[in-house]
């Protein structure tokens, strides 16, 4: 494809789906605050300007998305009628409270909101009629998007969000569940959620992605996370998306003096996924721990790119992110760390491992420390390897086959960071997906 068919398509798959704007189901824009709508014109002004990024942009290129202008993406014109039946496989038991979107719609009939004291865990519509303040303050001002096609149109379309207000010193006892549905191929979905956590508060949020169907379509999703001083955050995302899916989301988390974010992420889905976590620390003594696994096989893509800006003094990170690659498939690691001047005292530990089941399985990955502080303790590492043939033995003496050793091997490899997650039953059913896949099928 020459550049001037590539320019052409670029624009035809951004107009296409920019010609949904107004068919967008959701919140009507007079309705909508004028801070609101504000922001959504700066972000359609931008989507105007930019252009899909590429493979000769540095961030983007080990990770060509051109596959996605040969698509055309159409607005949700009939939506699905789900039962609470047709979902219930897909609820997670300890979650009393759940928000359930369906082809990027709310469902409130599919929803469950438990009764927790000063929690407001509601839609955007509902949520700026009670805490307008907060939502201005947060909404829009963690993900960048001047520079940013898709967290720009993600904003562009933001006519509704999954919101989560937890009040100062607020513990909840159980998770809440963010579930985005897609069942109809050739859809575009802009999930939006913004959880902010006030001080001394504690929360577990999990956010689901996964399909109803085995249709392409495209997922774009945006994340805001704001902790206060002292607050708790443990944050699991799983991307489970139908095999010939299109996943991009961008996730911006804030920490506050002495809180701590810890998150894990899950990438399963999709012909082509990515993530960008950028996590800022703003206040003395935060602390983030960044753990990631990509389980992907036949011609799957899957990017992670992490960003961690230590700011203040005694902040701390931890990040581990494996990638199991089978078939023909790409995986992506990109991770900075920063540490500013004036950032003493910080300490940052970065570790990429990688796992190759076959000979045309590819990982490209960059861990990366960039310090301007002098009293400091930060390492970082990468490996990428097959499977450790002493241990396949080891295994093989103790009677068990080969293909079974392999399978025992890969499986305990991914199983760590899932090990990692705090929901006992979302862990129990990753744990399973683990292994059916590490079973021949990659």
């Amino acid at each position: 494809m020459n550049s001037g068919t590539t320019v052409v398509a670029e624009r035809g798959v951004l107009e296409s789906l920019l010609a949904s704007l107004a068919q967008t189901p959701g919140t009507s824009v007079s309705t909508q605050p004028q801070w609101l709508k504000t922001l959504r014109g700066q972000a359609l002004e931008r989507v105007g300007a930019l252009t899909l990024p590429s493979p000769h942009e540095e961030g983007w290129r080990f990770t060509n998305i051109s596959a996605l202008t040969r698509q055309s993406f159409q607005p949700l014109r009939n939506p699905t009628a789900l039962t609470l039946a047709d979902t219930r496989h897909l609820h997670i038991e300890e979650a009393t409270t759940r928000l359930v979107f369906v082809d990027g719609v709310y469902a409130p009939q599919l929803s469950s909101v438990g009764a927790e004291a000063g929690v407001s865990v509601s839609t955007l519509a509902t949520a700026v009629t009670t805490h307008a303040l907060v939502i201005e303050k947060n909404m829009g001002q963690h993900v960048a998007f001047h520079d940013a096609l898709f967290p720009a149109l993600n904003t562009a379309f933001l006519h509704d969000a999954a919101v989560l207000i937890v009040p100062p010193d607020t513990a909840l006892a159980t998770p809440v569940h963010l579930l985005f549905i897609s069942t109809q191929s050739d859809v575009a979905s802009h999930p939006r959620i913004l959880l902010v956590a006030g001080a001394g508060s504690s929360v577990t949020l999990i956010e689901d992605y996964v399909a109803l169907h085995p249709g392409a379509y495209f997922t774009n999703s945006v994340a805001e996370v704001a902790l206060g001083v002292n607050a708790q955050v443990k944050h699991v995302r799983v991307q489970r998306e139908s095999e010939p899916a299109f996943h991009l989301a961008s996730c911006a988390v804030s920490l506050g003096a002495a809180s701590r974010y810890h998150s894990v992420s899950i990438a399963m889905g999709a012909q082509i996924s990515r993530l960008d976590l950028k996590v800022l620390q703003t206040g003395d003594g935060g602390e983030c721990a960044l753990d990631g696994l990509a389980l992907i096989g036949g011609e799957q893509l899957a990017d992670a790119h992490t960003f961690i800006d230590h700011t203040k003094p005694h902040g701390i990170s931890r990040q581990l992110h494996k990638c199991i690659v089978g078939g023909a498939a790409h995986a992506v690691f990109n991770g900075k760390v920063m540490v500013r001047p004036g950032a003493q005292k910080t300490d940052s530990a970065q570790s990429s491992r990688n796992l190759l089941l076959s000979g045309k399985a590819l990982v490209d990955t960059q861990p990366q420390l960039e310090i301007f502080a002098d009293d400091v303790k930060c390492t970082h590492g990468a490996t990428v390897g097959q499977l450790d043939s002493e241990e396949v033995f080891y295994l093989q003496s103790r009677g068990l086959p080969d293909v079974v050793a392999r399978n025992l091997l890969t499986y305990a490899f991914g199983a760590e960071v899932i090990n990692r997650i705090p929901v006992a039953s979302l862990r129990s059913q990753l744990e399973r997906n683990v292994l059916e896949q590490t079973t021949g099928h990659l």
